[in-house]
């Protein structure tokens, strides 16, 4: 069971794992953290010997495929890259997987020897073996168009905004799955990708027909948006696709691009992936928990995973909450279908993010 969640102002973050970890002390930055500190895409970059000289060109070719025309940006800290041609990116360690085909955990392993910092941890526990896994064959994505995007906004009651944020950090996708338009969540590690029909309709070929579905071959477990996470000190945790899509809704209405990412576990039944845990190591992580039993469930589970890696972790309440039709909030995106009242009213209601 999880804790009763308070409504504490100006925000809500009684509940799980409040009154344990909300005031620990997450001063020491863990291992991994301080090679990612230390380490830059430009040192790996002259490391691997790789062409072009990302430091004074805006864009270099791509040293992982055939590439003709520079493509490859690297920001100007050399914390974050993108390969515009192929739509692969992230932050340190995921150029480490990508030049050197390690897993996950293999890379932060890597690079936390390359740095000199933590060699004694190498080996512990807390970075477990990774799942030995082929990543699946997804379909071709297109970004977001401002048609799409308003359509998709409107049909959410969002803001076109929120979702533009959400393509820009390459976490939302369109694409034509079984000859029907839908909309996707996925990320750079594609590992993970959940479709939505863009009319709303059920996934008929399902032997349960569904309004989700995840992609064959599809690590379910996989927190979508963890690696674009890592340059921001607070993540908003979701369930579900329509949920990541509040969730920059909300980074937009509270002016919080620079400091809050969204991230999402697809499904309620999920454990965060063994390998993805790491990267959760001293944030300071909000949950928006579903209302219904499999969602309440899944913060506890959720909350003691990420207390295990001295993440800084409470959740929000959503009880209780009219919206416009006559019912309740029962989860983050229905906070878009308020009852106008109610939030003039409820102060707390203005500032969802930690």
């Amino acid at each position: 069971m999880i804790a009763t969640q308070q409504r504490c102002p100006p925000f809500r973050p009684a509940g799980i794992g409040t009154t344990s970890n909300h005031w620990r002390d997450n001063s020491s930055p863990s291992p991994l953290e301080q090679a990612k500190t230390a380490v830059t895409i430009f040192d790996l970059w002259h490391h691997f010997s790789y062409p072009g000289n990302p430091e004074r060109q805006k864009k270099v070719c791509s040293p992982f495929r055939p590439d003709r025309h520079p493509t490859i940006s690297i920001s100007r800290d050399g914390k974050l890259w993108n390969d515009f041609g192929s739509d692969a990116g992230g932050d340190v360690v995921a150029f480490v997987v990508k030049a050197t085909g390690l897993s996950l955990s293999d890379a932060a392993k890597w690079l936390i020897e390359y740095a000199g910092t933590g060699r004694s941890n190498i080996n512990s526990p807390a970075t477990p073996q990774p799942e030995q896994r082929q990543k699946p064959s997804l379909p071709t994505m297109q970004r977001g168009d401002h048609k799409r995007l308003k359509v998709l906004a409107q049909f959410r009651k969002l803001n076109p905004e929120g979702l533009q944020l959400a393509d820009e950090r390459g976490l939302l996708h369109f694409a034509m799955i079984h000859n029907l338009s839908a909309w996707l969540v996925t990320d750079a590690e594609r590992v993970n990708c959940q479709a939505r029909r863009m009319d709303g309709g059920l996934w008929q070929h399902l032997s349960e027909p569904a309004k989700a579905y995840t992609l064959p071959g599809c690590w379910a477990a996989w927190p979508v948006g963890i690696l674009e996470a890592q340059p921001f000190p607070v993540i908003a945790l979701v369930e579900g696709a329509p949920d990541l899509l509040a969730a920059h809704h909300c980074i937009i209405a509270e002016g919080r691009e620079r400091d809050v990412a969204a991230v999402c576990i697809t499904g309620a039944g999920m454990r965060i992936h063994a390998d993805a845990l790491p990267h959760f190591t001293g944030k300071r992580v909000r949950i928006y928990p579903h209302l219904d039993d499999a969602g309440q469930k899944a913060a506890q589970r959720w909350t003691e995973q990420l207390e295990s890696v001295n993440a800084d972790v409470d959740c929000f309440d959503l009880s209780g909450i009219p919206i416009v039709s006559g019912g309740r909030v029962a989860d983050l995106n229905d906070l878009s279908s308020m009852d106008a009242d109610t939030f003039e009213s409820d102060r707390e209601l203005w500032g969802v993010l930690p």
